[in-house]
């Protein structure tokens, strides 16, 4: 793994359809209807907009034996229309659906959680080591029979694993862990390898941005090991809608496509799918952009483990570092009101950088960052700290302050920087780049002082060039930039520059969203919605509204909003509460993982949820 020059992994190629993915194929992009799949009408019309709008894959919801058949006609009815886009049927639960609809679809997904073990209880189960091998030759038995009518029939499958729906066996045996969730996807790869059959994509997938980086970096390192080289197919679940789902899928998925993973990717938004595919292609292209980029001549820090990555030990420097949250950092040139940074709630920006002046009015509380030679005019410094280039480290020990920021750029004289760093440990590193590849040499600069055993605390900026109306652009790109550093564990602060018509409210923002993506920092309450599909039973983009109007000042919780039960417990068990579809305009809430009220009225749903929060909290 080359932690610094981006290069794609080498897959097989996978034929689904007349769309082949991995080998030398493009990242491909996709969406799911959410319209009924027995509703040959809607779903193609929903999928032809999916298709319009660039997706490459559709597909659809097959709860059952009915809907598994329809597939056939909602096919036929596209290729009619002259739409040759390869269809994608989504099985949960029941192998013999996914064996009908092995006939119709280019390519089924099946859950290792569900497709042979019973649906998930959070019941622990013991196994003795014979007992554990008779239950994965039921697998074996079960699965088989898929594969043959999958080859007979030149069918694609994905083997999809969701943390929210792990089987008890795996939770019993590997607990709720990247480990657990590899085992139960590389149960059923073992079987498609001796069973040769090499049209198979994995996923996996969890709301939780770093159980999905780490599951994922870790299946890749197993399959290596195996010589495996499946594609992946790329996904956050339950993201939710608006900013807040594009930065946090541009995160989790921009961490592994910056180093090299994924062949297809869905953004789960909780809106229309059509709606999903803009976001994915900006994602997929803005990585892509930095192939054939110059090498960037790193080295890894001895002790660094990419597959379980822990934050890096720094001595913190007021509150910047050690085991403080990270900071953010926020620019305004030129005077004016610094309260115009401000995005709300506890989304105050930690520092303002003014340049060479400071602000006609400075906020109570409030820290300035300035340039340095300004600031060593200044009669009144309290609350103000200078920030050097690097051409100015000499003058470093000249100026008296208790925080200090020193902009570093990756290929400067690292004895002299080294020198400098562990003479001034009150010195906070400001990590920039112009490479093409931003992220690399920001790891390279940070793996660097690492093996020099530098503890100094490190910022890392990051610039664009954005107007108002591509505010979703620059929020996709920094969460994306930001992603693997994040979860590499490096990331002390984060300074968000743009030079464009952006406000500085959607860019401190957009600071404060990346972080919380990442599970750094909550500022906010963290909305937990699924992207619906065909098996939703209630109206759910209405509800996420409604959901979010009345909790929207209530800091610090994450609200589980579900279409079904198909992942629904499982995927929102970190969160404090849960809303749950449970049948047709019935709703079953949770705290934590415990059921406590079932089918409720969708009409009272809401404000029995807001009562429930209120009295837990008293």
């Amino acid at each position: 793994m080359d932690l610094f020059n981006y290069r794609r992994r080498d897959t097989v190629e996978v034929h689904v359809g007349g769309t082949p993915m991995g080998g030398g194929n493009p990242i491909r992009v996709q969406s799911m209807t959410t319209t009924p799949t027995t509703d040959t009408e809607a779903c193609v019309a929903q999928a032809e907009r999916i298709i319009k709008a660039g997706g490459e894959y559709v597909r659809l919801t097959t709860q059952g034996v009915r809907e598994a058949e329809n597939l056939k006609n909602i096919n036929a009815r596209l290729r009619e229309d002259g739409f040759m886009t390869p269809l994608v049927a989504d099985v949960h639960f029941n192998p013999h659906v996914a064996e009908v609809a092995a006939l119709y679809a280019e390519k089924v997904r099946i859950n290792p959680g569900n497709y042979v073990d019973p649906a998930r209880t959070f019941k622990h189960l013991e196994y003795t080591d014979e007992e554990y091998a008779d239950e994965l030759k039921k697998i074996e038995e079960r699965f088989v029979p898929l594969l043959n009518i999958c080859k007979e029939n030149h069918t694609a499958l994905r083997i999809g694993v969701n943390h929210g729906s792990l089987s008890d066996r795996i939770m019993s045996r590997y607990g709720d862990t990247p480990e657990g969730i590899v085992e139960s996807c590389m149960e059923f790869l073992r079987i498609c390898k001796r069973e040769c059959f090499n049209d198979v994509v994995i996923s996996i997938k969890a709301s939780n941005t770093v159980v999905m980086v780490r599951s994922v970096r870790l299946l890749v390192s197993e399959m290596e090991k195996e010589d495996m080289h499946y594609p992946l197919h790329l996904g956050v679940t339950e993201a939710g809608e608006g900013e807040d789902g594009r930065i946090k899928s541009a995160a989790g998925i921009g961490a592994l496509l910056a180093d090299g993973i994924g062949d297809t990717v869905r953004v789960s938004l909780s809106e229309e799918p059509e709606a999903e595919i803009p976001v994915a292609r900006h994602l997929v292209d803005y990585i892509t952009a930095r192939a054939g980029h110059t090498m960037i001549p790193g080295a890894e820090a001895p002790g660094f483990d990419w597959l379980r990555p822990e934050r890096r030990n720094t001595v913190p420097v007021m509150n910047i570092g050690g085991r403080n949250v990270p900071v953010v950092i926020a620019t305004m040139l030129g005077g004016g009101d610094p309260a115009a940074l401000d995005a709300g709630a506890d989304m105050r920006p930690d520092y303002v950088y003014t340049g060479s002046t400071l602000p006609d009015r400075r906020l109570p509380g409030q820290k300035y960052i300035m340039d340095f030679n300004t600031y060593a005019k200044l009669q009144d410094t309290e609350g103000v700290y200078p920030v050097f280039p690097y051409n100015a480290v000499p003058l470093i020990s000249a100026i008296d302050a208790p925080l200090k920021f020193l902009v570093l750029p990756y290929g400067a004289d690292a004895d002299e920087y080294t020198a400098c760093l562990k003479s001034h440990p009150e010195v906070v590193v400001v990590s920039m780049s112009n490479h093409k590849n931003r992220l690399g040499e920001q790891r390279a600069l940070v793996h660097e002082m690492m093996s020099a055993g530098l503890s100094n605390p490190v910022v890392f900026c990051q610039m664009y060039r954005h107007s108002r109306e591509e505010k979703s652009d620059f929020q996709i790109e920094s969460a994306a930039d930001m992603g693997a550093l994040m979860f590499d564990g490096l990331t002390d602060g984060l300074w968000l520059m743009n030079d464009g018509t952006l406000t500085g409210a959607d860019v401190t923002s957009t600071a404060f969203g990346i972080l919380q993506a990442a599970r750094l920092r909550t500022s906010k309450t963290e909305y937990i919605s699924c992207p619906g599909c065909g098996r939703t039973l209630y109206d759910l983009r209405s509800t996420i509204a409604r959901i979010k109007e009345a909790t929207k000042d209530m800091k610090g919780l994450k609200i589980g909003i579900m279409g079904c039960i198909v992942n629904g417990p499982g995927e929102m068990a970190d969160a404090d509460y849960g809303y749950v579809g449970a049948g047709r305009g019935k709703i079953s809430l949770y705290r934590g993982k415990q059921c406590m009220e079932k089918n409720i009225p969708e009409d009272e749903a809401v404000e029995h949820l807001l009562r429930l929060i209120r009295e837990s909290s008293n």
